[in-house]
Formats: structure tokens, C-alpha cells, sequence
């Protein structure tokens, strides 16, 4: 049941890490949204992904994981059932705050739940769960395009019924006890991230969370603009980017050559990929060719942020959901940088504004190449 309650947990994130990018074409419409309002709304689901990971170290050492995960999950079913009954841009950025905040509790929870499985492999068991994350991915975009054509208030009422059923699910899952006390203090930061150790693969995170949501939330957005229409555009990052992370996610758990290398050579490798994958997918216009340049992009980012969380529980025996609330937290933190950063720039030019704003892609892995060569 525990490990039913985790894999459950992370599809319902895999869900809502998709939603924002299968829903904005269609909120751009009702509310006419510029690319610069549709950054906002982006940054403000971040800053709730901050809150929710600064929450979550204290909440699960206080109260439990179990407090946590239903906590987290409460709050992505309010703002799921609210999002439908949006007037504007101001109560959408809210709406996305509440569930940012709820997404930020449960990432960092569930993978501190998962982290309480003892193995000789962590970095296969972590890549393992979080298949589970691309599967949710998949859903969202293909139950929009092919189910809902694309109407993003009926998919959010569905995520939230099953997002409801994963919160019963949790209520009734033995748990851990809390230790009753509180491991995360503010004032350490500062030196826990002066350690290399949570500093490097924080800096990681930081770059990866950047490129990777900046697929799931613009990629659609991208790729309408290029002439491909909605619905091939939804299915391209279902079958495209998620199938690619679940299918790379699968590799790493099971293919025996991929589970024996180690760590860092395995970030490396796919930060270079990551470079080199992104950049290609910005350069067609042909559907065919952009998946297979997707899906290859999928395929490159899914090992990093499972890989990296495996690095920092491994090196922090105590103190483990705090390591891992601060490296999430940091990741998190590079979409609120980079979120308005790429709606400023595509704001900028009614010709090719968001191809040029999606370059910031390809350079977070060369950065991230260099974090990992430091590693």
C-alpha cells in the first residue's frame, strides 16, 4: 500500500507537471492572453512549487508524510475544481499558486516516502518510481487533445476527481510515524548548500527544472506557432516529451549496462544530450520530425532529476527529506527565473519571439554539462 500510495502520488504530479501546456493554448483564447501573461502564470505556479517544498520539510517532520502527501493533494484538488470558474489573469495566476504549492508538497514528499525503501541500486529504484511521473505526463496532453478536444476546464474537473481518489487513497495508507522534529531550519541553508554535495546537484536541478518545464509549459504554444495544429501539437508532448521521459526512466531502471554506470557519468551524459536534443527540436515545422526531435529530448532529460535526488539521499543519511526539500526547492527555483524570461522574450517579436526565447533550453544542459563535470 505505501508503495502503491507513492507511484499514485507522482502520476497525479506527472498529471499536473503536463497541465499547464494543455491548458494555456486554450485559457491564451478564452481570457486573450499575451506570451508575457502566460510567463507570469508559469513564474506564479513556480513560486507556489517554492512554497510547497519550503512547507513540506517541516510538515513531514512535524506531522508525517502522511499529513503532507493529503495536504498536497487537497490543495491540487481546490485549485483544479477553482481553475474552471477563472474571470481573468488574476484569479488564474492564483489558482496556479494554490496549485504550484500543492504540486511543491508532494514531489518532495513522495520521494522522500520512496527514499525510505532501502537498496543497493537508489539511483535505479528512484529512476523506477518516477516512470510512473511520465505516465502522468502522457495523460493530461492526451486526454485533452483526444478525449476533450482541447477544452482545458473539463480536464481540469477530470484531474481533479482523480486527484480526489488519490487523496482517499493516501488517507487510508499506514504511513510512517513523524520524528517530532523539525530537521529543516532557515538559518541552515546557507551552509548545507555550502556543502558540494547538496550545492552541486541543487545547481543541477536548478538548470534541468528549467528546461524540462520549459517543455511541458511552452511546447505546445511553440509548436502551434510553427503550423502544426493543436491537437497533433498536445499529442506531440503526450507520445513526444512524456513518452520519451518514460521511456528513457524505464532504460535506466532496467537496462543492465545503463543501472552500472555511475551517477555523475550518467548526468553527463544525458546534459549533453539534452543540449543537443532541444536545439533540434526547435528547427522543424514538420509534426513527424518534431516528435521524433521531442521524444529523443524526453528520452535525454529522463534520468537527471531522479538521478540527482538519488545522489543527495545517498549522501545525506539524516536529514534526508530536508536535503531533499532544498534541492527540489532550487529546482524549482529555475523555472521562476526562467519562466519570465522566455514569456519577456517571446513578448518581444510577433516573428519568432518564442524560438528565440526556447534557445534558453539547449543552454541550460551545456551549463549543466559543466555543473556535472564539477560533480
Amino acid at each position: 500500500m505505501l508503495v502503491i500510495a507513492a507511484v499514485a502520488a507522482i502520476f497525479v504530479y506527472g498529471m499536473i507537471a503536463s497541465m499547464l501546456g494543455s491548458i494555456l493554448p486554450d485559457l491564451s483564447k478564452r481570457f486573450s492572453l499575451s506570451p508575457a501573461q502566460n510567463g507570469a502564470i508559469a513564474m506564479t505556479q513556480a513560486i507556489g512549487l517554492v512554497i510547497g517544498s519550503l512547507l513540506q520539510g517541516p510538515l513531514i517532520d512535524l506531522q508525517g508524510k502522511k499529513v503532507g502527501l493529503v495536504l498536497g493533494l487537497g490543495l491540487i484538488a481546490l485549485a483544479l475544481l477553482l481553475l474552471p470558474r477563472s474571470k481573468g489573469f488574476g484569479s488564474i495566476r492564483l489558482y496556479m499558486l494554490i496549485l504550484g504549492t500543492g504540486g511543491g508538497i508532494i514531489v518532495a514528499g513522495a520521494n522522500a516516502l520512496v527514499n525510505d525503501v532501502k537498496t543497493d541500486n537508489p539511483a535505479a529504484l528512484f529512476n523506477g518510481f518516477n516512470t510512473f511521473f511520465g505516465l502522468g505526463g502522457i495523460a493530461t496532453p492526451f486526454i485533452a487533445a483526444n478525449l476533450l478536444g482541447g477544452n482545458s476546464f473539463k480536464l481540469c474537473n477530470l484531474t481533479a476527481a482523480l486527484t480526489i481518489a488519490t487523496l482517499g487513497l493516501h488517507t487510508a495508507t499506514d504511513m510512517p510515524l513523524p520524528t517530532g522534529v523539525v530537521q529543516f531550519q532557515f538559518s541552515d541553508v546557507p551552509a548545507l548548500l555550502a556543502n558540494p554535495n547538496l550545492f552541486l546537484p541543487a545547481m543541477l536541478l536548478f538548470l534541468y527544472v528549467a528546461a524540462e518545464v520549459g517543455v511541458w509549459n511552452w511546447l505546445v504554444k511553440y509548436l502551434i506557432s510553427q503550423g502544426i495544429d493543436e491537437k497533433k501539437a498536445l499529442n506531440i508532448l503526450s507520445f513526444g516529451f512524456a513518452l520519451g521521459l518514460l521511456a528513457g526512466r524505464l532504460l535506466v531502471a532496467f537496462v543492465p549496462a545503463l543501472k552500472e554506470l555511475s551517477p555523475t557519468t550518467l548526468l553527463m551524459g544525458s546534459a549533453v544530450l539534452i543540449a543537443a536534443t532541444t536545439f533540434a527540436m526547435l528547427q522543424f515545422k514538420d509534426a513527424n520530425l518534431a516528435w521524433g526531435a521531442v521524444f529523443l529530448a524526453g528520452m535525454a532529460m529522463a534520468p537527471v532529476f531522479p538521478t540527482a535526488l538519488s545522489v543527495v539521499g545517498a549522501k545525506f543519511s539524516t536529514g534526508t527529506a530536508t536535503a531533499i526539500g532544498i534541492a527540489v526547492t532550487c529546482g524549482w527555483l529555475g523555472l521562476v527565473t526562467s519562466s519570465p524570461i522566455i514569456g519577456s522574450v517571446a513578448n518581444s517579436s510577433s516573428s519568432g519571439g518564442l524560438k528565440k526565447a526556447l534557445l534558453l533550453l539547449p543552454a541550460t544542459g551545456v551549463l549543466m554539462f559543466f555543473v556535472t563535470l564539477a560533480l
